[in-house]
């Protein structure tokens, strides 16, 4: 086995890998960019080497600079982790000549499942099932533009190069063809360093189902089961769960057994994961086809540890070390179910915009050691880190395990209760929202769930004003009762030697605004009035929470203070109340028309108009690229395109105006 071993990665991966390493007494060895400096994976290791800029491109992603700090280290292996260098075989196998071992597959074996169009020739060899479609090398638009007429629509193009829903686009319709198949270039080549497409049918209700594969140097094999990741948003995995819903053993087998073929195919050696693409029917019956194989690590791997009781990091690292794999095919078990959901900084009400931001408050429920997990929560961050724009949005990954299906979904809508995030906009109210869905919850799944479900996902206040408003009162109240003195001038409990006290609130709350009155009853009692409604307030402080109670319920509520916003988390939900200040005049703030902002910190890909063009309202104007994602820029009203600002390339600030429109 390796005594030290170097992760070139960052964040929760890194992590992760540093504790099973840790575990089996392998020294780690971290590397970071600039923006990496004082992030949790370096002080997870046992030693750092700084290895660039912040930018991926001038870090993570120059492959030399990380041999050249195993090298001087002393470092025997190296782990990729996922995503940068995970899938990249000059890395493989430059890590090979330098006389380091890469712990994941041969570069042989990347290379061959690394190119979409490829690794499906090779899978109709072995005999694996592929979706209908155009695979070859020939990439003229005109010719991709037939192949999809050919298919029929709707069709779905895909990077040949890449994954994580990068460089993927659905096609309803023949004239959408042109300006999807030029946007799923452009992102391939962004991410990849490679613009090659293919082409599929898009399978109606379909259903995104992997298998874990694992083999070793002595050519032994076994699958691990399947994990069902049909959740998704912008192709991108939102929640993921093991054993998949409606699997039948049959299907199980076939599909284990397809993937253990596709891994023999290219002698594969470590953690893989095959992924099919399932087509339900009518009754009840689904049949599955190849739509790629990952050569690394997943993302949601610890659903299969959960339900497995085993480490995947441990078995990476042995095989990578020359060992068998540690149990036969036979010997494996499921054992309840696990679901993961993606932490996330992203704005779901928003059309999923990626957030950045400080994590002011980062608060996680209750958990244990990933090998007994009922509650698991693998981060890279810590309360106040920062969510930069150079990297993925991910901030963590929340796992849960129950005995049924049905008890991992109560624990993980417990757990998200009690995951409390302030600073930036994060999807876990959304999650909540999905995992109490009727899709969801009664496991009617296919990768359409999250528009099928959008009006009860999207723009949702289980948490009403009285109630917000009740909370932030009774921090404020507290927060003054904290600095009393000993004599009766310091006191704030609005007590009066005659008639009743009261005190006027204000508070803005999701675009409405309303006024509160606080009286103080002349028993000690307290009553507050938000807009029409009236109550008893009673509260008092327990640890960091606050009992509440308001309108006849008592409710546990943590309320964080940010400024002049209240957050408040609930068990039915979270909201945010902003206080208006009374001894300030606060006028009519007027938006200004005719200007088109950057919703985030990034770089300009492209305008589609010029100066002095006329635009109707919703028309896209602009494409920008943040955190790995293209998001496109549309017209808020009819107008003239008065100037453009920056030009494609130009890197600009959160909030930079782009362009003029009068």
């Amino acid at each position: 086995m390796f005594s030290k071993i170097l992760i070139a990665n960052r964040g929760e991966i890194a992590c992760r890998v540093a504790a099973t390493a840790r575990r089996m007494a392998i020294r780690t060895v971290a590397v970071y960019s600039d923006a990496d400096a004082k992030a949790k994976h370096v002080a997870a290791c046992d030693e750092a080497v700084h290895i660039g800029r912040s930018a991926p491109k001038e870090s993570y992603l120059r492959w030399e600079r990380i041999i050249e700090a195993a090298k001087a280290t002393g470092a025997q292996a190296i782990h990729p982790g996922y995503g940068f260098l995970s899938e990249n075989e000059q890395f493989a196998q430059a890590c090979t000549e330098a006389g380091l071992v890469f712990i994941g597959p041969p570069a042989s074996a990347i290379q061959a499942m690394g190119l979409k169009a490829e690794s499906k020739q090779l899978m109709e060899k072995a005999g694996v099932p592929l979706v209908p479609g155009y695979h070859g090398t020939d990439q003229d638009p005109a010719l991709l533009k037939r192949e999809a007429d050919r298919i029929g629509y709707p069709v779905l193009i895909k990077a040949s190069a890449g994954g994580g829903g990068k460089g993927m686009r659905a096609v309803e319709k023949a004239e959408d063809f042109a300006a999807a198949l030029a946007s799923c270039k452009r992102e391939a080549t962004n991410s990849f360093g490679d613009d090659a497409v293919l082409v599929e049918k898009y399978v109606q209700r379909p259903r995104h189902i992997e298998i874990q594969v694992f083999g070793d140097t002595q050519g032994n094999y076994v699958y691990l089961f399947e994990r069902d990741c049909s959740v998704q948003r912008r192709h991108q995995k939102v929640l993921e769960e093991a054993p998949a819903p409606g699997m039948t053993e049959t299907m199980r087998r076939q599909m284990g057994e397809a993937a253990v073929a596709a891994a023999r195919a290219v002698n594969y050696v470590g953690a893989g994961t095959v992924e099919f693409i399932v087509e339900q029917r009518g009754n009840g019956e689904m049949n599955f086809f190849f739509m790629e194989m990952n050569t690394r690590l997943q993302v949601e791997h610890p659903v299969t540890e959960a339900i497995t009781g085993l480490d995947l990091v441990e078995w990476q690292l042995r095989v990578a070390a020359g060992e068998p794999l540690p149990l036969k095919q036979g010997e494996l078990r499921i054992m309840g179910h696990a679901i993961e959901a993606r932490i996330c900084a992203e704005n779901p009400d928003n059309n999923f915009l990626p957030a950045t931001g400080r994590l002011k408050v980062y608060r996680k429920p209750p958990c244990a050691a990933f090998q007994r997990a009922g509650v698991r929560v693998d981060d890279g961050v810590r309360e106040g880190d920062e969510i930069s724009p150079f990297y993925d949005s991910m901030i963590a990954k929340l796992i849960v395990h129950g005995a049924t299906r049905e008890e991992a979904l109560a624990r993980l809508d417990e757990a998200l209760a009690q995951t409390h995030i302030v600073g930036l906009a994060t999807n876990v109210q959304f999650l909540r929202h999905v995992v109490k869905s009727r899709s969801f919850s009664q496991a009617d799944l296919d990768t359409a769930l999250i528009q099928r479900e959008k009006e009860v996902l999207f723009n949702q206040h289980p948490v009403n004003l009285p109630l917000a408003a009740a909370a932030a009162v009774a921090k404020t109240l507290l927060d003054e009762r904290s600095l009393e003195g000993n004599d009766p001038f310091s006191r704030r409990d609005g007590w009066r030697s005659h008639g009743v006290g009261t005190r006027p609130f204000e508070f803005d709350f999701g675009g409405e605004h309303a006024k509160a009155q606080l009286a103080y009853q002349r028993d000690g009692s307290l009553q507050l009035t938000v807009g029409n409604v009236g109550a008893a307030l009673g509260f008092e402080a327990e640890g960091d929470a606050i009992e509440l109670q308001y309108e006849g319920v008592r409710e546990r509520v943590h309320v964080y203070t940010e400024g002049e916003t209240d957050h408040v988390f609930t068990a039915r939900g979270a909201a945010q109340v902003v206080s208006v200040d009374l001894l300030m005049h606060a006028g009519d703030s007027q938006a200004e028309g005719g200007r088109l902002t950057a919703p985030m910190p990034g770089k300009v890909i492209s305008f589609s108009v010029k100066a002095g063009d006329k635009v109707s309202k919703g028309q896209a104007l602009a494409v920008m690229e943040a955190m790995k994602m293209e998001h496109t820029i549309a017209a808020p009203a009819d107008g003239t395109v008065a100037e453009l600002l920056y030009a494609p390339g130009d890197q600009v600030a959160e909030g930079a105006e782009l362009l003029k429109l009068s």
